[in-house]
């Protein structure tokens, strides 16, 4: 979906999230609402992935025709469009009182949070601005969160964009990579101890040597634990760099 130019017509995926259009008039009569084959969407990609989330298993899964679908989507971009911006949810409020640290903290978990409740909203590429109501009220409490800052506008919607795509791809990473596949790492090391030519790979071999690779010892059957681990790790560096530029904001260099 393109952006929109100052008076064109707003897209209808846009319309129909806001509730500035009504539904569509092909197909037979109504007996669905657009939430409910939104909620219908989002059942059928969360337990059979985003490759599976078609019109036709949509409508299966209502028990409705494909054709009536038309009724309230055009076609399955916007009935994604529309579901992910459903699934992602409202965010939730932030600290009372805290500084701005602790609240875009609690705003950049509560984001990873929510995409970790639904894998397939890590799989859909992003192909628009956030035009639709949660997206925004998302974009809206993360730039909230540096309000008392001397960030300008334009920096604060560069950190807010910077930490959501960190949330995104870490929360991607993590479900590719797989609890399976994180356990097996534990013998990351030995092998690659076998595998490398010291004189070739001497950094990588540091970086084994030094424990890099090395389990951390929490409870491989607590999931949360290493991906959560990981997202924070990156989480506090990024906040201690935008640290660093609100300091030079507030000392106007």
């Amino acid at each position: 979906m393109s952006s929109p130019e100052p008076g064109d017509p707003l897209p209808q995926s846009v319309q129909l999230a806001w509730g500035l259009s009504d539904t569509g008039t092909r197909g037979p009569r109504r007996g669905l609402t657009l939430e409910q084959v939104l909620d219908a969407a989002i059942e059928v990609a969360g337990a059979e992935g985003l490759e599976a989330l078609s019109m036709s298993r949509v409508a299966k899964q209502l028990g409705f025709t494909t054709m009536s679908l038309y009724r309230y989507v055009s076609n399955k971009d916007q009935l994604v469009e529309l579901a992910w911006d459903r699934a992602i949810g409202s965010p939730p409020e932030l600290p009372a009182g805290g500084d701005w640290r602790e609240r875009l903290e609690a705003w950049a978990m509560a984001e990873y949070r929510s995409l970790r409740a639904h894998k397939w909203l890590t799989q859909y590429p992003i192909r628009t601005a956030p035009y639709y109501p949660n997206n925004l009220l998302w974009l809206d409490a993360g730039l909230g969160a540096l309000s008392a800052t001397p960030l300008d506008e334009p920096a604060k919607v560069q950190v807010v964009t910077m930490i959501s795509l960190y949330a995104i791809g870490r929360a991607r990473f993590s479900w590719e990579l797989g609890t399976d596949v994180a356990d097996d790492l534990s013998d990351t090391p030995a092998m690659l101890r076998r595998i490398l030519d010291p004189e070739k790979y001497p950094s990588v071999l540091a970086a084994v040597e030094g424990g890099a690779f090395d389990p951390d010892g929490s409870d491989a059957d607590d999931e949360a634990v290493w991906h959560e681990q990981d997202f924070r790790f990156g989480l506090e560096r990024l906040l201690d760099g935008i640290d660093v530029l609100i300091r030079r904001a507030e000392d106007g260099s």
